[in-house]
């Protein structure tokens, strides 16, 4: 099993809600949010995610407006 970079996860990580007690530590954050209906702040682009909404709704609406995400 492989081990969690926590400190590589925290450098790419654009959540900007502090303290987040999941920072960097990406399974946790998705299990997290999914068990909201939410997404994690990564799969938002970086104005999206300021709003706090992370929604899945919020998830599709922006990326049929903005096209792709990958």
């Amino acid at each position: 099993m492989r081990e969690c970079n926590i400190e590589q996860n925290k450098a790419k990580c654009n959540c900007t809600y502090e303290p987040c007690e999941r920072k960097g530590i990406c399974c946790e954050c998705i299990r997290y949010h999914w068990s909201l209906g939410e997404l994690p702040a990564c799969f938002f682009p970086d104005d999206v995610e300021r709003t706090y909404d992370r929604s899945i709704e919020k998830f599709i609406s922006t990326y049929q407006q903005r096209g792709r995400w990958w």
